[in-house]
């Protein structure tokens, strides 16, 4: 019973810095925004926790950076994608190299040593199980603003046929810019959940590609935070079982590498196909032929 009762916590230990980024993908990818960058927001999430931890001592201060981080790097993607047209897959993947780059120099300049930083003042046994509770209250929270208020109805008519929401007299680029911003929120406290909750200190790569397991989540949920949630605490069960079984003398890199096949899986549609939105991925400028009518009718019919 101890032993499950293990599995159990180390198993929403490992799943909630994944439910707060797939949160923030799917909320994404609700308003037409493919973000690619969630590594990236982790990441940074994960250093800015550290950092001003490390300055000022304060771990709540720390979590608070990290909610600013992530925002900052994808209010970028947001703004280079509505604003500029920029290729969302392209933009991503530059501001997770970008977040890779800049937390490593980062490490030196602000701890004056490469790879990793000091051990620094962290949340707590508290602050942990706090972060854990609020991850799946945040879900049905999300859940509920996307299906019963008018600004969940604008992010859904955002990523299924932006042109009826222009239409309806709503800008989708400031939806969308809207819809990145909570998602950065949501992603900078997955980070600080790993710096500063799971562990306390900050080192080169600890994201580990959760950002992109995260992505397999929200298809794994069908784009919805309930689903998207319970997905990631599917992959976090995943993780959490590789050290059950090592003790059982399977092989500890076969089972490391379970929460990755898994989410290729999902990302090559092995595990049954789900529509994406219409327009997920697309600028606004274009339209691809297959979005249907259905959004438009629904924004102009129920307006506000």
């Amino acid at each position: 019973m101890d032993s499950f009762a293990g599995f159990v916590s180390l198993s929403l230990v490992k799943a909630t810095p994944l439910v707060f980024a797939a949160l923030a993908g799917t909320i994404c990818e609700r308003a037409g925004i493919l973000n690619i960058a969630l590594e990236g927001a982790l990441t940074v999430g994960a250093f800015a926790a550290v950092a001003v931890s490390f300055a000022t001592g304060s771990p709540v201060l720390g979590l608070f950076a990290a909610v600013l981080a992530g925002i900052a790097l994808c209010a970028l993607l947001g703004i280079a994608a509505t604003r500029f047209g920029v290729d969302q897959i392209v933009a991503g993947t530059g501001l997770n190299l970008l977040a890779a780059g800049g937390t490593a120099f980062g490490l030196v300049v602000v701890f004056g040593q490469p790879g990793a930083s000091p051990e620094v003042h962290a949340l707590g046994a508290g602050g942990e199980k706090a972060l854990i509770v609020a991850a799946f209250v945040a879900a049905f929270v999300l859940q509920a603003v996307l299906d019963r208020t008018p600004w969940g109805l604008r992010v859904r008519a955002c990523g299924e046929n932006p042109r009826a929401v222009r239409s309806a007299g709503v800008d989708p680029r400031r939806v969308r810019v809207t819809a990145t911003v909570v998602a950065g929120a949501l992603a900078g406290i997955g980070g600080a959940f790993l710096s500063l909750g799971e562990l306390d200190i900050y080192s080169d790569g600890m994201t580990a590609g959760r950002g992109f397991i995260a992505l397999a989540a929200v298809i794994f949920g069908r784009w919805t935070p309930l689903g998207a949630a319970g997905a990631a605490l599917a992959f976090g069960a995943l993780s959490a079982l590789q050290f059950v079984l090592q003790r059982a003398g399977v092989p500890s890199e076969l089972m490391q590498a379970l929460p990755y096949l898994a989410a290729l899986a999902a990302l090559t549609g092995i595990v049954g196909r789900a529509r994406a939105p219409a327009a997920d991925g697309v600028p606004l400028d274009e339209r691809p032929a297959h979005i249907g009518r259905m959004a438009k009718g629904s924004v102009e019919n129920r307006g506000d």
